[in-house]
């Protein structure tokens, strides 16, 4: 859009989008966590005598991050605090990747190394 706006449409054009999306991400996010602990709940399965496994230790990790990140959106959305730790987007984008990483990884048997 900068290329073919000028500066000032440029910002009417990107408030425009994000008055929407302002609207639809934090109740997404509220669906995406609550289906998620309903799932960690199907399949985590119980802790063998030799500790978890990766898997199990995979899944805790991504639980963590996405409460974590849903807590803020609940925060934000419902209550109207604003994010106290992280005020741009770079963090919770990272959380996002860190958890998308998590998962290529949680199938795997390091066990077997």
């Amino acid at each position: 859009m900068k290329q073919t706006l000028s500066e000032e449409e440029h910002k009417k054009a990107r408030e425009a989008i994000m008055m929407n999306v302002r609207k639809v991400v934090p109740y997404a996010l509220m669906v995406a966590v609550a289906s998620g602990l309903y799932l960690f709940s199907q399949v985590f399965g119980k802790i063998g005598p030799d500790g978890p496994t990766t898997f199990q230790a995979a899944l805790s990790i991504k639980a963590f991050l996405g409460l974590w990140l849903g807590f803020r959106g609940i925060n934000q959305k419902l209550f109207g605090i604003n994010p106290w730790v992280f005020k741009s987007h770079f963090f919770p984008f990272t959380l996002v990747g860190i958890i998308i990483l998590l998962s290529q990884f949680m199938f795997l048997d390091f066990t077997s190394f």
